[in-house]
């Protein structure tokens, strides 16, 4: 049996020679430009210090209770490449410092890791380097946690899945055949991309641009294939209606949920042949537009279409139909023909019953076989792909318009040079609807459809059902045997896991590699005890990762998939954090296996738990993407290699060869244009706390981030700053944790205690509601800034306070300074504790009130001075102007003049005074 974790343990300082033989000396050079200075902290070695205690003794380690609320903090688990990238770093680093935050602020957190480990990545690299998957991801893994460890992120380890390990797919084949008793699960055939040398199917990803096979060059066919599903389309309606519960997910996401999903309404309509074949009597069609049904002047089919064959054309037809559908076998002439509408002939007809006229029938790959009805009909004045594949084929000489605009828009004429595809009112062609405003039309000719069985009212979605086989090695093997006399058998519960067999020749041709596994494949029947064979197809990875944030519930249960308490207790997750580009399949077919395992019993919602009705997250934090800096030669346009730039004055870069300034500019991280970034270097370069603030710093959490690394060592400094605060509390004599009354402090003290209190209230709402930690660091920067420049003496309590309120909120986003600034701050403590058993600390609405305002004093419209105001008078413009003229500037413009008008805004803040 293959099990992943038990292939021989490899690490990344023991094996180097074997790491660069896998991933080559770096998967990016780096482009780190800030020449290398002193930092103002030994980073590295504070860094080391703490990860050694927390070695020792983990800082959040027996802090869970019954009495604590649960929270789940999840960000998406990567695929084991062997190399993180900065996105890595800027998911984790988000997600790890939302579950700190949240466990000071006193909930049991669940913030778990896992490896999304099957995939085809795994299976070209055994190919093309002779190495077998299981170890080649094992070996990833390894480097990763190591990786993973340098950024000083806290995950709970004893919540780790990975999918390609049987104790792990064991359940995804579970599940499966949930699925396939529930009949969600089932095989048909489809359309996939073939590769004839090799004799394989290919994904889509193993095709180029040119329609040609990445392996063998080979023109990529289209071929038809028995391939397993899942029927997602049950869960259509409820998949789009529950897109509203999700009030926490961006707007974006859940619009483009709605349009791949894409319910529309209208009718079918059933086009009898003219003349019927033994296999086809009529075609059925869907159209969101019945008002314009007398407009049909064509129908097109799918090449697939079960009336495309030599049985049903006609003689004189069938020839150049087959050979265009032949051809649309070629990926590259099918993406063509898609761009030019181009068509075919049939040489049949449908009756059309309100018109009574003959109907032609073309073949179009527009059309797609799984889509709908497999057929469509052609409104060339309506619809403006209908009236290009019209003029592309010369299907009609004359297009008939069938409805026009209506009388209210006057400035609207109906111009026969372009389709009208706005609704309107339907012109006499539309035999007895003429005259009818298509609202109303739609109506009438529904049910007069209806009565002489010709069509109905429909709805339609473009959701279409999940292929899920893969002819692939490295997947979970689908628990179905087919037997002679049973046909499909799913294997039984106690036989799972049907585990991958080891001993597989991985060549990349021939099929599925299974399939030529013959020991493995030749089995017993469950049912009849005969000879069966074992399905050879695998599961698409997405299976795998629709339900692994589950599996983290209750990750070493040999029972169930989850137990269903533990999984109802935590779910849904919280807060779920990762990359945009998961915004559609990934996000849905996760939310279809919650509601679907809901449905089962396998776990069950708690009362008033958001978002309800099976959905899987209730916030969803899409980050973006993190951009690196490139620089082009300005004649040539050339990408440059950081070695033919000198970045010695980072902000006045010169090409080495000729001194002249290159171009620059961000842009997506990639080997051809020299702009990535190692994050090993970066943090061997600059410590991971800077880094870690650096990155959340630069941007709100959902924008793009443009990577440059000049402005880090400000990140040091501060924190430099912010120590040798923490320096001033650990060396007074004076320690104290009790607060005095607010009007027992000095005014310097009510004004510090109140900037600490609205610090802690943006800062927590930045963690917990609004996710814009950009501006929550800015906050304890500003912050930091006033204790340093306040007159408040280190020996008051208010000061002591405001500096433990900073290392406390700063402690999420730089673990190993805020472990260390608060053990300076509790240098002569009796009890030393980690920051982390810190209760983050709440602010009083009391203490955010003020007893005076800032307020601007305009002369004639300009502004000329500030003065401070009591709030009680701060729309008192007789007060405010005798403050006023008791300056010297207000003086200056106001002197003995009379004042004609005073005019006061905003609350007392803005005072125009008119002289």
């Amino acid at each position: 049996m293959l099990r992943c974790q038990q292939l021989r343990p490899w690490s990344l300082r023991t094996s180097p020679s074997v790491r660069n033989t896998l991933h080559g000396n770096r998967l990016y050079a780096s482009t780190t430009t800030t020449a290398t200075k002193k930092a103002p902290i030994d980073f590295s070695s504070v860094e080391a210090k703490w990860k050694a205690k927390w070695a020792e003794s983990p800082p959040f380690k027996g802090l869970e209770t019954k009495d604590k609320p649960n929270y789940y903090v999840l960000s998406m688990f990567p695929y084991p490449s062997g190399m993180l990238h900065m996105g890595h770093v800027r998911v984790y680093t988000i997600s790890d410092t939302l579950q700190r935050f949240r466990r000071m602020s006193g909930y049991n957190v669940l913030h778990p890791m896992g490896w999304d480990a099957f995939g085809l990545p795994a299976e070209n690299a055994a190919i093309e380097r002779g190495i077998h998957p299981a170890e080649w991801t094992v070996k990833n893994i390894e480097i990763m946690k190591e990786q993973m460890a340098m950024l000083s992120l806290d995950f709970d380890w004893s919540k780790e899945v990975t999918t390609c390990d049987p104790s792990y797919y064991k359940w995804t084949q579970y599940i499966f055949l949930e699925f396939f008793k529930a009949g969600l699960a089932y095989q048909k055939e489809a359309v996939v991309n073939w590769d004839p040398v090799d004799k394989t199917v290919l994904a889509n990803e193993q095709v180029d641009h040119e329609g040609k096979s990445w392996r063998s060059g080979a023109i990529v066919e289209r071929k038809k294939l028995k391939q397993w599903f899942f029927k997602v389309t049950d869960f259509s309606e409820a998949l789009l209606k529950d897109i509203d519960l999700l009030e926490n997910w961006p707007e974006r996401v859940k619009q483009m949920q709605r349009h791949w999903i894409g319910k529309s309404k209208g009718a079918e309509f059933e086009f009898p042949l003219a003349t019927p074949t033994d296999t086809v009597s009529s075609l059925k069609v869907f159209t969101s537009r019945p008002d314009t049904i007398f407009g049909v002047q064509y129908l097109v089919v799918a090449p697939e279409h079960p009336l495309v064959n030599k049985a049903s054309l006609p003689q004189e037809h069938a020839k150049s139909v087959l050979d265009f559908v032949k051809g649309l076998e070629k990926k590259q002439n099918m993406e063509e023909a898609e761009e030019s509408k181009k068509g075919v002939f049939t040489g049949l007809y449908v009756n059309h019953p309100l018109t009574k006229e003959n109907i032609p029938i073309y073949v179009a790959p527009y059309v797609l076989a799984e889509y709908g009805t497999g057929a469509v009909m052609g409104v060339p004045a309506h619809d403006k792909r209908d009236w290009e594949f019209c003029h592309a084929n010369n299907v009609v000489d004359e297009i008939k318009f069938v409805v026009e605009p209506s009388i209210k828009e006057v400035d609207k004429k109906l111009d026969y040079s372009e389709p009208f595809t706005a609704q309107g009112i339907l012109t006499d062609l539309s035999g007895p609807y003429k005259g009818m405003k298509s609202k109303d039309a739609m109506k009438a000719v529904m049910r007069d459809a209806s009565k002489i069985g010709f069509g109905h009212g429909a709805t339609q979605y473009r959701l279409k059902d999940w292929l899920l086989s893969r002819q692939r090695y490295w997947g979970a093997p689908i628990p179905i045997v087919h037997c002679p006399e049973c046909n499909v058998v799913p294997v039984p519960q106690e036989q799972l896991p049907v585990p991958l067999p080891l001993d597989v020749s991985l060549t990349g041709k021939g099929g599925s590699p299974l399939a030529r596994a013959e020991e493995w494949v030749n089995c017993k029947c469950p049912k009849c005890n005969g000879p069966a064979k074992r399905e050879t197809d695998t599961m698409d990875t997405f299976v795998d990762s629709s339900w692994y944030f589950m599996r983290y519930t209750d990750a070493q249960n040999t029972s169930l998939p989850f137990d269903p308490e533990k999984a109802s207790a935590r779910l849904p997750v919280d807060i779920y954090i990762g990359g945009v580009e998961h915004a559609i399949l990934h996000l849905l077919y996760s939310r279809f296996f919650s509601k679907f395992l809901l449905k089962q019993g396998a776990y069950h919602a708690e009362p008033n738990t958001k978002p309800g009705n099976g959905e899987p997250f209730n916030i969803l934090l899409t980050q973006g993407m993190v951009h690196g800096q490139t620089f082009k030669d300005p004649v040539t346009q050339r990408f440059l290699k950081p070695e033919e730039v000198d970045t010695t004055d980072p902000k006045n870069p010169k090409l080495i060869a000729n001194g002249e300034t290159p171009l620059i500019s961000f842009e997506k991280m990639s080997k051809s244009k020299y702009n990535g970034v190692d994050p090993q270097t970066v943090v061997e370069q600059h410590g991971i706390d800077p880094v870690r603030l650096h990155i959340l710093y630069k941007a709100p959490p959902s924008e793009v981030l443009e990577w440059e690394d000049t402005s880090i060592v400000g990140m040091q400094r501060w924190l430099a700053k912010v120590l040798k605060l923490t320096e001033t509390v650990g060396n007074t004599t004076t320690k104290t944790t009790s607060i005095p009354a607010l009007d027992k402090m000095s005014n310097e003290e009510r004004d510090m205690y109140r900037e600490t209190h609205m610090t802690i209230k943006q800062v927590t709402e930045a963690m917990s509601t609004t996710y814009s930690l950009n501006t929550a660091i800015s906050d304890l920067i500003k912050l930091s800034n006033y204790i340093h420049t306040s007159s408040v003496q280190a020996s008051s309590p208010v000061y002591q306070h405001a500096v433990r309120s900073l290392v406390t909120m700063m402690a999420p986003v730089t673990p190993t300074l805020g472990e260390e600034s608060w053990e300076t701050i509790s240098r002569n403590d009796e009890e030393k504790s980690s920051v982390f058993t810190q209760s983050w600390p709440t602010f009083e609405e009391k203490a955010l009130e003020k007893d005076t305002i800032d307020c601007v004093i305009q002369v004639n419209g300009k502004t000329r001075l500030n003065i401070t105001v009591p709030v009680g008078t701060a729309s008192d413009a007789t007060t405010i102007e005798k403050l006023a003229r008791d300056t010297p500037q207000g003086q200056k413009w106001l002197g003995d003049k009379p004042i004609r008008r005073a005019i006061v805004a905003k609350n007392g803040q803005l005072v125009n005074f008119v002289i």
